[in-house]
């Protein structure tokens, strides 16, 4: 079968840049356990979901844009708002980090914005909630529980499919990956949401599919070749074989993110470029992570 391919016949020595990559690898993580330890503390830029906040859906009888919408809530001193629209109506979905006070409620404050900015189109207040503190730190502790397990699974997954070294190897490879979107979003202070975590979970196990198809190849040539080939020699091979279909996949993805962050709006954004970085660090860590460290392992054990 016919497939497009990007490189030919390549012969790229990538155990040869594993220190190289090392580094690399270890400032990204140092990155992210930075990011972690901010965001268990909350001083990191945390949604509504997980600081707690006040949820509004606004209605209007005409048209109105959403920055239109976004410049009015700021300059009325409603900052932090997050705006979502609801598709075939005039309704909105917004979510903003103030709280009721004893001075005012936040539903009064947004409602006589609405009455004096939008005048001549109806606006009204459909419906409101507040998340109180208590349930934003639990659904961050769920979070992490929920990103902790699925690792879990995975390094008992490889394991079972291949040997244990893999396993752990893939295990250490998405961790990588999870920390290093943490420590890229920390330092951007871009705002961590539910949408990031379901896209640093989609970067995981997008990150495990090139993985086992790179850890795959190798169990493949290592059972083709002579056993007094040397390991370095079968992985490179492996690697170079499948770089191919590894660059096709990534490049093709990275193209239907790139539509959603350039178009997909500013609800949007955040999540798609989690995905779209964590794209791009997932191929890396298939490649110069979880291979390497497979083959640093067997060379200590022997």
């Amino acid at each position: 079968m016919k497939f497009v391919e990007i490189t030919k016949n390549t012969n790229i020595d990538f155990i040869g840049f594993r220190y190289k990559m090392l580094v690399l690898s270890c400032i990204l993580v140092l990155l992210g356990i930075v990011g972690f330890v901010m965001i268990s503390i909350g001083k990191a830029n945390l949604s509504v979901d997980f600081t707690g906040g006040t949820q509004l859906q606004l209605g209007f009888s005409k048209q109105v844009s959403i920055g239109d919408l976004r410049k009015a809530l700021i300059s009325g001193g409603v900052d932090d708002v997050q705006i979502q629209e609801i598709s075939g109506k005039n309704e909105f979905f917004i979510k903003t980090k103030m709280i009721d006070s004893d001075k005012e409620r936040v539903q009064d404050k947004i409602n006589a914005i609405l009455s004096n900015e939008f005048k001549e189109t109806g606006s009204r207040i459909l419906g409101s909630n507040m998340v109180g503190s208590t349930v934003g730190k639990q659904l961050k502790r769920n979070a992490i529980i929920a990103i902790t397990i699925s690792l879990v699974c995975i390094v008992i997954y490889i394991a079972w499919r291949f040997t244990f070294i893999f396993g752990l190897a893939a295990t250490i490879a998405t961790f990588h990956d999870v920390l290093s979107i943490l420590g890229i979003f920390y330092i951007l202070n871009m705002e961590m949401n539910i949408l990031f975590i379901t896209a640093v979970l989609t970067i995981a196990g997008y990150s495990l599919t090139d993985t086992v198809v790179v850890f795959d190849r190798i169990r493949e040539n290592m059972a083709k070749m002579k056993s007094k080939t040397e390991l370095g020699t079968v992985i490179n091979r492996s690697i170079n074989e499948v770089l191919s279909r590894t660059l096709v996949t990534s490049i093709t993805t990275l193209v239907a993110v790139g539509a959603i962050l350039v178009l997909g709006g500013k609800v949007l954004f955040d999540f798609s470029l989690a995905l779209f970085i964590g794209i791009i660090v997932g191929t890396y860590s298939s490649v110069f992570v979880a291979s390497p460290l497979v083959y640093m392992w067997r060379q200590r054990v022997r």
